[in-house]
């Protein structure tokens, strides 16, 4: 171990006294904020546990450090529905609980959203923010919503429909997604 190595683990071990948290408990703990900006997690810690500036740097690198080395899940879902949006899983559950009795499609999990693809893509469901979830869906005919939204031309897709709870997926919204369906063919 490098000096350098050294220094860092001194410097986690005396975090871990003052805060009386494993370093584990420390990652956890910033990881579920859902914050994505390091300025943002360095200064959480600052304020909540009291550190100095250089003391936050450290542990919140140790956080991050933490999820690129952990090892790949075996369920992708894991990936995207993790800290403050963890709870929105229930919703993409549900959702495909009504499109898997469509009949056949492929799923292709993608960094946030998951993408579904009969000839061509006719739907994507993720989480957008920690509290909103959204189903975008490919359909050229018109079709409306109270939760829909076009989207401009260009976009990935034609309409998102933004979502806060599992309650809120009604007939109309499963009776879309499946035109959106039978048109990708």
């Amino acid at each position: 171990m490098s000096v350098l190595d050294q220094a860092a683990e001194t410097q986690v071990s005396n975090i871990e006294a003052k805060t009386g948290k494993t370093r584990d408990q420390l990652s956890k703990e910033i990881l579920d904020l859902g914050l994505s900006k390091h300025g943002e997690m360095v200064s959480w810690v600052k304020s909540n546990w009291g550190l100095g500036h250089g003391d936050a740097n450290t542990i919140v690198h140790v956080a991050r450090r933490s999820v690129e080395d952990a090892p790949a899940t075996s369920d992708p879902l894991d990936d995207i529905y993790i800290g403050s949006k963890a709870h929105q899983r229930a919703i993409h559950d549900s959702l495909m609980a009504h499109i898997n009795g469509f009949g056949a499609f492929e799923t292709a999990p993608k960094k946030g959203y998951v993408a579904l693809r009969r000839k061509k893509q006719f739907a994507m469901l993720g989480p957008k923010t920690k509290d909103r979830f959204e189903l975008g869906i490919n359909l050229k005919a018109d079709a409306s919503h109270p939760l829909m939204a076009p989207v401009k031309p260009g976009g990935m897709c034609q309409y998102i429909i933004s979502l806060h709870s599992a309650d809120e997926i009604d007939d109309d919204i499963v009776a879309i997604a499946q035109r959106a369906y039978d048109a990708a063919g």
